[in-house]
């Protein structure tokens, strides 16, 4: 018998009331309590603390609370990743951050989903769908990145911007829907 848990980290539909679950959405809500609690402890602690409730975080990173997020454990961050204030990030499926990306305040990156066919919403599935951040990417406050998007290397995502679908490296895209609106050449500087 195959899990609703299992079903949901192979991207199928499932049941996210199921008991198990549940008891993952607790304990990483009770790690966020502590993890927002303070906004005063050293860089060592902050470590600490994102390796405990994280599936993966590389060297040097900063995630300035709050932070959200629905399980913590499909979550992998680079080395040197900033997040700044109140991310919130639905973590059904896995998110990938690259190397020194930088996440403005305010974003939102969501791999939940849920069917278009009403009588299987009213059964209560949904499903996830990976999102993959390059490394080196800037995203805007306020952006939000929707399920099954992969950003590419060295790209923009403009403040406000609705990121429904795959966006290329180096390409800086705005708007929502966000579209790419230019390339970045090699060397640009304001």
């Amino acid at each position: 018998m195959i899990t609703e848990k299992q079903k949901m980290l192979a991207g199928e539909y499932y049941i996210a009331s199921d008991p198990e679950l549940q008891a993952d959405v607790q304990r990483a809500a009770q790690w966020m309590d502590r993890f927002n609690a303070s906004q005063s402890r050293t860089p060592k602690q902050t470590d600490t603390l994102l390796r405990e409730g994280l599936g993966q975080v590389g060297q040097d990173c900063i995630v300035r609370p709050p932070f959200y997020c629905d399980y913590g454990y499909n979550i992998a961050l680079g080395t040197a990743v900033f997040i700044n204030f109140n991310c919130c990030i639905l973590d059904v499926a896995p998110v990938t951050i690259g190397d020194q990306t930088l996440i403005g305040p305010g974003v939102q990156i969501l791999t939940a989903d849920h069917p278009r066919d009403p009588e299987q919403r009213r059964q209560m599935l949904e499903y996830g769908r990976p999102v993959h951040i390059g490394r080196n990417v800037w995203i805007g406050a306020g952006a939000i990145i929707l399920p099954g998007v992969t950003i590419g290397n060295d790209a923009i995502i403009g403040a406000g911007s609705v990121v429904t679908r795959d966006v290329p490296a180096r390409a800086t895209a705005m708007g929502n829907p966000a579209r790419v609106k230019t390339t970045v050449p090699t060397g640009d500087r304001p």
